[in-house]
């Protein structure tokens, strides 16, 4: 997907989305690691925030980016492993998710290097906690992941307990912003108890 706009009379900006870019949801976006190619196209997103999901420093180029646009960088490192026993942090992905569902974060970008296995894995388990069906959520990884599905990472997916959220959901509302009845969004409120 390559996008054209028209900057001035007969100008013309390229604006070019990281690999495996999508809209997850409203204010929720997934993708590949974005490189400086792609900045055009991010500031069109206005996002607040970025959850980067491997251990790898981000780059200096990426961090003067995130800076000039006042965006937050969350980072959660989760190793990549093609190892077919090792199954992603449980506790990352929940602190992860946290950070996902909070609307003060939002528009928010999720992203590892490909925007495959860890990206799709946090996608998975909020499409659980959104009450998706198994087989959805599966046909939505392999989207994404291509040949390169991990059957360790749907199994992750499928074993997710969504209820370990339960009592972070009840600090959830849906708080309505005058669009129309069906546009609630998720808020996060502030006295949520994540310890229990």
């Amino acid at each position: 997907m390559i996008l054209h706009v028209k900057e001035k009379d007969d100008d013309v900006g390229v604006l070019i989305p990281p690999a495996n870019f999508a809209m997850v949801g409203r204010g929720i976006f997934r993708s590949g690691f974005p490189t400086e190619a792609n900045f055009g196209f991010l500031e069109t997103l206005n996002l607040r925030s970025i959850i980067y999901l491997c251990p790898e420093p981000y780059p200096e180029a990426n961090l003067e980016f995130l800076k000039s646009h006042n965006i937050q960088l969350f980072q959660f490192s989760i190793e990549g492993t093609k190892e077919p026993f090792v199954n992603m942090p449980i506790d990352t992905i929940m602190d992860a998710l946290r950070l996902l569902l909070d609307v003060r974060n939002h528009p928010v970008l999720i992203h590892c290097k490909q925007g495959k296995h860890r990206t799709g894995c946090l996608v998975g388990c909020l499409r659980k906690l959104q009450n998706w069906c198994l087989s959805s959520i599966f046909e939505e990884y392999r989207h994404f992941a291509a040949a390169k599905v991990r059957i360790t990472d749907l199994r992750f997916i499928e074993l997710f307990d969504v209820s370990c959220l339960r009592d972070c959901v009840h600090g959830i509302i849906y708080r309505y912003h005058g669009f129309a009845s069906h546009s609630g969004r998720l808020v996060y409120r502030e006295t949520c108890n994540t310890t229990s």
